[in-house]
């Protein structure tokens, strides 16, 4: 059972995402907020394993709540929820751990498509919003959406860690450690460990 937390500032939003997924068998809704206090508030008390996010709402924005909530609740898959579709937001909000992006729109399926797809552990982008965002990274922007984790990964790196350790520091198996520097070699452009310490030292990427 998917536990699901959804937070929007429109009760007309609110209100048809609760129906979609009313008679969903795998997904049960723990909590709708209407701002980022509430939001913070609930989830402090039951943790829902997905969370369906605004990213426009008074007080604290999405993409705020987003970074304290990946810091302080690891386990909490966050899809971003939003009309916008501008490939440069999209960057900005992965960048903050998120691993989906929707927008508001988006038909019943695709809805309860992403939310099995992050519950899973892989990352989902509405398919329009996919493709426009690999459009930009074929002009070299791959190091704009490198995540929150891929960047603590990258430092450690460059810090001389080896998979292995890498894994055992962040208690994650071999394998994801491996597909997460596989996916920082295809964003960074580069061939090798060396190619990864010298574009992440050039472009900031690292302390």
């Amino acid at each position: 059972m998917i536990k699901l937390a959804i937070t929007d500032d429109q009760v007309i939003i609110l209100n048809g995402l609760q129906k979609i997924l009313a008679d969903v068998q795998n997904i049960r809704i723990t909590g709708v907020y209407n701002n980022g206090d509430e939001l913070l508030e609930g989830i402090a008390k039951e943790q829902p394993d997905v969370l369906l996010l605004d990213i426009q709402m008074p007080g604290k924005s999405g993409i705020e709540l987003a970074a304290v909530i990946t810091k302080q609740y690891r386990d909490i898959k966050i899809i971003a929820l939003t009309n916008i579709d501008v490939v440069a937001q999209i960057k900005k909000i992965l960048q903050q751990g998120v691993m989906g992006y929707l927008l508001k729109d988006a038909n019943p399926a695709t809805i309860i498509n992403a939310i099995e797809t992050v519950y899973g552990g892989e990352q989902y982008i509405q398919e329009q919003l996919r493709q426009q965002l690999l459009n930009s990274l074929s002009a070299g922007n791959a190091k704009q959406i490198v995540t929150r984790r891929e960047k603590e990964i990258l430092q450690l790196i460059v810090d001389e860690f080896t998979n292995q350790e890498i894994a055992d520091k962040l208690f994650l198996s071999l394998r994801t450690v491996e597909n997460h520097r596989n996916n920082l070699l295809q964003k960074l452009d580069v061939k090798n460990t060396a190619g990864l310490v010298k574009v992440a030292i050039q472009e900031g990427l690292v302390t």
